[in-house]
This record gives structure tokens, sequence and C-alpha cells, in this order.
């Protein structure tokens, strides 16, 4: 097999697959799809290989998370006391501040590049497959073969939004390619989703358990989120293709879906059957592989006995939400970041994070003292700073423990606020993605899915689109459609069209999709990430910055590959 992406990915995939990569020639002759894949087992293991990548890079690894989070106005990974400096490398993050050497712009290029390799190795080897002989139904070799072509392009729309121009292979069999323009790569992307999009199934029941696969509503969004953010991809708006996209979703041309009346059916526990996941990622009890970093990078360190001793369930303190407040407690001026305090008082989501049995849980936060209300006895402590207390996580930024007679300063007034300066307290955490029961229902600790495509996002798109458009009480109505779920007894804030405007539709974005893994995306398309100030970010006015560096080792491998402007002395 050709390198086509150069020396990393290589020795993936020759890992990954042993049907295309051969290290003994004269043993591997003799295993080719028309022996090896001799029945139906044997075919779905090797369709489902890529899928096992997609699930690890979208559920379980950090790197894709971090770069679309971290950096943004939602999330910061501060150093709390000798904990998370890591050489600066998170505050350079906060900073905006990217080098071609930083580990996670490396593992973002490697692991898309990873996905469209496994895709196409997977189609090559199912094109070959008699699947009639092995007694498949009718239809399920062209939606196999649709689902790694659609899949692959859901990869490259990673690799676009990400660096911009990539390099575009449909094939294993290639010779090493240099970087292909931005819209060719865009309408490369847009032509697999020509030929993937009918041929993918069409979700008939409404509450069908999702499995991972890629039905046609995804096929469809995953283009739908192409054209919304053309202009930032090509310069080109194609608002008016996206919004055509969403409606037809809405009026159920690509499937059944609809809004969950309750949001935790969406992210809790059993959501394998909500209405509204269009795609999602599935867990399982055992593994819990779709936790990732996720819990353990943000959840204080003795979180666990908060929810009655829950075994497993350590974590590394890391990650919390932009601040609101000053030390003073005085609300920051910035229009963006201050995700906690965006919530509405009267919203149901906003309560700390209570686990109360049999599948069923209340807020998702982690926020104030931790002291479980339902059971009392049932203590967060600190380890740090506040070693044996219960600690009370707080919506600031600040050393806190150091305000004191004798101490490093007089006052609160006096105290710094910086990427720099937290304790084990600073900062609001999420529990949204990845709810935990107690220690009695240990063996739902890893049950829920995570969603990755959701109807609420096509009435978000849809609303934004009109919006642009002029229609700004249509759009008004959409996301109002969305909010009425959290306020039982009516929401306090609805949009309108006199209060819709750049910022409020941001804080829209944010509120609804908090922590799901798209922030940066969203502010890009609003020429916000690298142009507006939040807390302790200022902003570079530099247009460059809206897309990552390639990794030095990337470019080492494959000499083709031409650094991003504004990097490597470019």
């Amino acid at each position: 097999m050709k390198n086509i992406f150069g020396t990393l990915v290589m020795g993936a995939i020759c890992l990954a697959s042993a049907t295309s990569c051969s290290v003994e020639p004269d043993f591997y002759t003799q295993v080719v799809p028309e022996t090896f894949y001799n029945s139906q087992d044997a075919v779905w293991q090797r369709f489902n290989r890529s899928f096992t990548h997609w699930r690890w890079y979208l559920g379980q690894s950090d790197s894709r998370w971090a770069l679309q989070e971290l950096g943004t106005d939602e999330y910061v990974c501060p150093t709390r006391g000798s904990d998370w400096f890591d050489g600066a490398n998170y505050q350079k993050f906060h900073h905006h501040e990217y080098s071609e050497d930083m580990t996670r712009i490396s593992d973002g290029w490697t692991n898309f590049a990873m996905g469209v390799a496994l895709a196409w190795d997977a189609l090559e080897d199912l094109e070959q497959v008699d699947f009639d002989k092995l007694g498949f139904p009718a239809g399920t070799r062209e939606s196999m073969l649709a689902q790694q072509t659609a899949l692959a392009a859901s990869f490259y729309l990673d690799g676009l939004d990400f660096f911009g121009g990539v390099a575009l292979y449909t094939t294993t069999q290639s010779e090493v390619k240099g970087r292909s323009t931005d819209v060719e790569t865009f309408n490369f992307i847009d032509s697999l989703l020509n030929v993937s999009i009918p041929n993918l199934p069409i979700k008939s029941e409404m509450g069908a358990m999702e499995t991972g696969a890629i039905n046609r509503a995804a096929g469809a969004m995953i283009r739908a989120r192409l054209y919304f953010n053309a202009e930032a991809y090509i310069g080109k708006p194609m608002y008016t293709e996206a919004a055509q996209i969403c409606q037809d979703i809405l009026d159920g041309k690509y499937g059944a879906y609809e809004l969950d009346a309750d949001w935790t059916t969406t992210f809790g526990f059993n959501n394998e059957f909500s209405h509204e996941i269009i795609w999602s990622i599935p867990s399982e009890n055992s593994k819990t592989e779709t936790e990732g970093g996720y819990w353990t990078w943000q959840v204080p360190y003795n979180y666990k006995n908060y929810l009655g001793g829950l075994e497993g369930s350590g974590s590394n303190n890391g990650i919390g939400l932009i601040p609101s407040l000053d030390p003073t407690g005085k609300k920051y001026p910035y229009k963006l970041g201050g995700a906690y305090s965006k919530f509405n008082d009267q919203d149901i989501r906003k309560q700390p994070y209570v686990y109360e049995g049999n599948g069923k849980y209340r807020g998702m936060f982690i926020v104030g003292l931790q002291q479980n209300p339902d059971h009392p006895e049932w203590v967060c402590t600190g380890s740090r700073e506040y070693a044996g207390e219960v600690i009370t996580v707080v919506d600031q930024v600040a050393y806190f423990a150091k305000v004191g007679p004798d101490k490093e300063y007089a006052s609160v007034a006096d105290l710094p606020s910086t990427v720099a300066t937290a304790e084990e307290n600073s900062c609001v955490r999420l529990m949204k993605r990845c709810p935990r029961p107690n220690q009695d229902e240990y063996k739902m600790k890893g049950n829920p899915d995570v969603p990755v495509m959701r109807l609420a996002e096509v009435y978000y798109t849809l609303a934004e689109c009109k919006m642009r458009a002029g229609d700004k009480q249509g759009a008004a109505n959409l996301i109002n459609t969305v909010r009425k779920r959290y306020f039982p007894n009516g929401d306090p804030d609805p949009v309108t069209a006199a209060n819709l405007d750049k910022y409020r539709m941001l804080d829209e974005w944010m509120v609804e999709f908090l922590g799901e893994g798209r922030r940066r995306t969203d502010l890009v398309r609003w020429n916000a990430y690298v142009t507006e100030d939040w807390w302790d970010h200022k902003a570079t006015n530099n247009l460059n910055l809206n897309r990552v560096p390639i990794h030095y080792s990337i470019i080492g491998a494959n000499n083709l590959l031409e650094q991003n402007p504004g990097y490597g002395g470019k």
C-alpha cells in the first residue's frame, strides 16, 4: 500500500488493518477479501473498524475537543497552583499562541487523516465482497459503502475546519500528495456527500435505537455544516443552501426526528432511544469508551465522594468554564465568555448536578458547596488549597486562599485573575456529556452515548440562516421552540426580533451546545474568534489564527505539505 498520509499514519493503519498492510507477502497474498470475508460477521467487523477510530476520535480522545473548546470563550485549563502548567501549553492555547510543536495540533492532523485512510481502506475491501453470496439483505452493500464515504467526508470536514485545504485521496493506493486549495477541499467534501447521501439509510421509526451508523439525516447534516460555514472556509456565503437542508430535515425528508421534551433524555442514561439524536457515539458499560479525558480532565479531585464513592471516577481537576465574575464578585463586562452566567436562573439546567437514582438526575453543573443535597454525608473535599475541607466551586479564578492577615494578598480586591492564578475550586464545571450515577448503580457509569448531531442543531442552524437573511422573527421562533423545554413556568427571556443580534445568537449557541466541541467553529463563522476579548483573553486581530498550524513532524513526514500562513516563518 502506498503511503498516503506519511509515516505517522502508515504505522497506525498497518496495525489496524491486516488486510491491507503486508508484513509477510507470501502469506498475505493468500488472504484476500473473497476468502477472508466468508461470513456476515467478518464483513461487519471490517465495516466497523473505521467507526472504531471515529468513536475514539470524537468520544474518547481529548485532542479534537481541546482544539474546539480551549482558546474559546467557553473553556480554559488554568494553572492550578503547581498543577496544569505543562510548559505553559494551556496558557498558550488560551492566548492563541499556537506553535508547530504542540502535541494536540499534531494529533488533530494525524487523527483526521487516519480516519480518512481507514474509511478508504475499509471501502476498498468491502467493494470486493460478494454480499449476495453471504446472504445480506438488498441494499446492505450500498449502505456500507455510502457510510464509509460519508465518514471520510466528515473527517475531511474537520481537516478543512482546523487546517484549511488538505491532501485529498479516494484510495489507499495513491502516491503521496501535497495540499489542495481550500476551494478544492470544500468541493471534494461536497462531491463525497453527493455520492453517499442517496444511498444512506433513512431512520423511519421515531425513537429507534441509535447505533452510531450514519443515516441519511446525518449525511445531510455533514453537508449542512459544510455550507453553513462556507463563508469562513472559502469566502462564499451559502446560508440559503444550508437553510434548505435544515428545512428538509425538519420536514421529515431525511427521517423521523423530534425534539426531546426532557433534555436529560438526550444526554442521559439510555439516550440511545432519544427522538432528537441524529448521530451518536455508542458507549459500552464495561469500557466507558465515550468518557475519555472529558470527565477526568475537569472534575474536582474527590468528586466521586459527592456521588456516594463512585468507583473509577477519579479526576485530575483541570479544565473549567471561563469565569463570569472577577475576584470581588463583579460580573465581567465582556460580551463573550462567562457561560454559567449566560444561563437564566430559572433554567432547569442551571442547578448543581444531583443523581436521583434509577437513571434520573437534575442539573448539569458542578458549582457551589460540594455537599450532596439528597445525601448530606456525601461531600467533595479539597486536596490542595482546601485539603480536608468541603470545597465550594466558584465562578471565579483567583488565589482566594492567599488572602488575609500575614498572607500574600490583603484583600480580594488585590487578587489577580488570570489563566496562571487558579485554585482547585476555580471555575464552574459541566456535567452534561457524561452524567454519572452513584455507587449503588455503578453498572450504569458508562451508559450514556455521546450525541454528535441532534435536532436542536438543525433548529439553530436554520435560525441563524434566517437571521442572516433578515427574518429575525422566524429565527427567534425556532430558537424559542428549543428553549421552552428548559422553563417549565415559561421563558423569562425569550429571543425576539428586537434582541436578536450577533452576540445573542452566539450566546444561544453557547447555552444550548456548551461543551459539545463546536465553539471555535461558531466563533470563526462570526469573525469573533480573533477579534473579541473575554476574561483574561485579549483579541489578537490576526486572521491567520483562525486556523491552526501543521505540526512540524507532519511536514517532516510529507515534504509536499506547506505550512499555513502566519506560522513557521511564513
